[in-house]
């Protein structure tokens, strides 16, 4: 029973990471991935996988980092905007009306 309920730890890992990309915000896609690699480092430790412990530490390192830089990093949208709602200086979009 215990292999099984480990077993499915890492296919609900799988499952949480791969849907991570079907978020459209950012924050969102951040947050499902930082918790799919939280599942990683879990289901790592039970079966004594210290690369997938490694790898899944890195990933939520990098996630929450990126995550920390916050709005004001994020790419402009359509209207030259950023995810904050503010303009970005010297977009191409800059310009835009709205």
């Amino acid at each position: 029973m215990r292999t099984v309920a480990i077993a499915c730890l890492g296919w609900m890992a799988t499952a949480t990471f791969v849907a991570s990309y079907f978020f459209a915000r950012p924050a969102a896609l951040r947050t499902v991935q930082i918790l799919a690699a939280l599942m990683w480092v879990a289901y790592g430790w039970l079966i004594g996988a210290s690369p997938v412990i490694a790898a899944n530490v890195l990933v939520i390192l990098a996630a929450a980092w990126t995550a920390a830089r916050g709005s004001r990093d994020a790419a402009p949208d359509t209207a030259g905007r950023n995810w904050a709602g503010r303009r970005v200086p010297g977009s191409s979009l800059s310009n835009a009306p709205g």
